[in-house]
């Protein structure tokens, strides 16, 4: 609901962009308006940038989120985890045509300009405008973003400084990138933009003027694609998959996950890490299975992705933790609890043997005057937990937990479940400062 009526405010868009032939009866063919290249926006970063979003071009009413003539709306199937928000987006597309690709990456004239504002819900009953950003295929091949903060108002949006800048708003804080920030995602190993492809683009999407279409149909018949489509061929095309999609499979919806939220870096020539979260590339050939990893954090046998083995699995380590190890390593302060079940639950449904969760200890380690009581537990009946004092790594020779253990001194407690017939778990660990 939230999505359709952030959409709602574009409802002049189609009214820019595909212009009745003069003369034409309702239902003829519609024609592109290509719009004026880069709006107002500078060719290159290093030129002046507009200090109002009303002023960039993207906009005929800013306070109503009018496009100006020619901005075409669009939607993705599944959109980049931004702690929540809901986007609307917008494409400014001079003349010249799309690059079309069925399973890779597409490319946009010079001066094309990206137009992508963005909503959260504070609670049930509030939503706030936070920003509006457009990212700039720039004179010379490269790309460039700014970021507009909206005004409390809601009467513009003020451009945000280039380092960027960071708010509380409700219950949580909110990063506006910095012109760096934005080439982080927006790479040299992309063409720049990253959502607008085949498998993103190819759903029926309610549009402002309140007709449905698929998106792909409604870009080839306005004559943007080249090559040009026929009909059949965009009902043979891949498309990407929810993660609440009961109709694709565990896999389809956590490799659709992946190719949206970290696919970006994770290609070839992207990031140091050795896996491709592209969903064009096949599973075989991904790495992610058993792939592996460059930084373990300590587990034992990391992998990318460990079958059947969520806690070895650094998948589920870096995208359920908000510390400095979380992935993406910018743009999000929250935790995306449902794609992370989801990537769970696929790693579970993986054959192969069961794995033992990793104790707990309570109470958490921090500082304790003049002692403590630490208590250890396991769900799993039957399982043994083995532990240390000294920091050292816990086997099956160490001493089994019995009784809650009283610390006097400073301590390292780590701890590991064994159990015959499972994999062991991996260690937990808890650092207790004790004084007097």
């Amino acid at each position: 609901m939230r999505r359709f009526l952030l959409l709602a405010g574009l409802v002049a868009a189609l009214a820019g962009v595909a212009a009745r032939t003069p003369g034409a009866a309702a239902g003829q063919a519609e024609r592109r308006v290509p719009t004026r290249p880069f709006l107002n926006m500078p060719e290159t970063a290093a030129g002046p940038m507009p200090a109002l979003l009303s002023q960039t071009g993207a906009f005929a009413d800013v306070r109503k989120l009018t496009p100006a003539r020619g901005l075409l709306p669009y939607d993705l199937v599944l959109s980049f985890w931004s702690d929540g928000a809901q986007k609307a987006r917008l494409v400014a597309i001079p003349a010249g045509k799309v690059g079309f690709s069925p399973d890779g990456d597409w490319t946009f004239p010079r001066g094309t300009v990206f137009v992508k504002t963005f909503d959260l819900a504070l609670d049930a009953a509030h939503t706030r405008r936070l920003e509006t950003r457009l990212l700039v295929l720039d004179r010379d091949g490269g790309t460039y973003g700014v970021t507009y903060k909206w005004r409390a108002d809601m009467s513009d949006a003020d451009l945000v400084p280039a380092d960027g800048l960071t708010e509380r708003v409700g219950s949580q804080s909110w990063a506006y990138p910095s012109r760096q920030d934005c080439l982080t995602c927006h790479n040299a190993h992309t063409p720049g933009q990253l959502g607008p492809k085949a498998r993103q683009l190819n759903h029926v999407m309610l549009y402002p003027d309140g007709r449905r279409e698929n998106e792909l149909v409604r870009w080839n018949r306005l004559g943007l694609f080249a090559p040009a489509l026929d009909t059949g061929q965009i009902a043979a095309l891949a498309t990407l998959a929810t993660p609440d999609d009961a109709q694709r499979s565990l896999e389809d919806r956590a490799r659709s996950y992946l190719d949206a939220n970290c696919s970006q870096c994770h290609r070839p020539g992207g990031t140091v890490a050795n896996f491709d979260a592209r969903f064009q590339t096949p599973l075989a050939a991904q790495n992610l299975i058993d792939g592996p990893v460059l930084i373990d954090q300590g587990i034992d046998r990391a992998r990318v992705v460990s079958p059947h083995d969520p806690w070895r699995s650094m998948i589920i380590r870096r995208t359920d933790t908000v510390d400095d190890a979380r992935m993406p390593p910018i743009a999000r302060h929250t935790i995306d609890r449902k794609g992370v079940d989801l990537l769970r639950a696929w790693i579970e449904s993986m054959p192969g043997r069961d794995v033992l969760a990793p104790p707990t200890l309570r109470p958490a380690g921090g500082e304790f005057k003049p002692g403590v009581t630490v208590s250890l537990a396991n769900p799993t009946p039957g399982a043994a937990i083995h532990y240390t004092l000294d920091g050292s790594v816990p086997g099956p020779n160490d001493p089994v937990y019995s009784q809650p253990l009283r610390l006097d001194g400073p301590t390292v407690v780590r701890a590991r479940a064994y159990k015959d017939g499972m994999t062991r778990s991996i260690v937990a660990q808890q650092t207790y400062v004790v004084g007097p």
